[in-house]
């Protein structure tokens, strides 16, 4: 079982595309502080589904490639998890002998040598 779909739908799709490319390069200039990564990971993830979905054909698909998409989409969510877990666990303090690992300890300041006492003849 086998679906053609239409030229009007792809050029659709290309238009959406194109706008949503549009939207990623416009809100790259806006400052929108910690809502910069979530929007344009989402503007990401909607162009990748309509990919996905009508240029690969998985929307037509049996459910055994469906199967396989999802198990992608799954995988890569576990590695984004995880990577965004390493991320964002970058800011957190770390203490000196703390759980920071190698190179993170600080070494205690040099000791400091006494002054010499000046001599009888010598003036301050």
């Amino acid at each position: 079982m086998s679906h053609i779909s239409s030229k009007s739908a792809y050029y659709a799709i290309f238009g959406a595309l194109m706008a949503l490319t549009g939207v990623t390069v416009a809100v790259a200039f806006v400052p929108l502080g910690a809502f910069n990564f979530p929007v344009a990971i989402s503007i990401a993830i909607t162009k990748a589904t309509l990919v996905i979905l009508f240029f690969m054909h998985a929307k037509y698909s049996s459910r055994l490639t469906k199967l396989f998409v999802g198990t992608a989409f799954f995988f890569l969510a576990i590695l984004l998890g995880l990577s965004l877990t390493d991320y964002l666990s970058r800011r957190f303090q770390t203490y000196p002998g703390g759980s920071g690992g190698a190179g993170y300890a600080t070494e205690p300041p040099p000791p400091t040598l006494p002054e010499p006492e000046p001599s009888e003849g010598e003036e301050h």
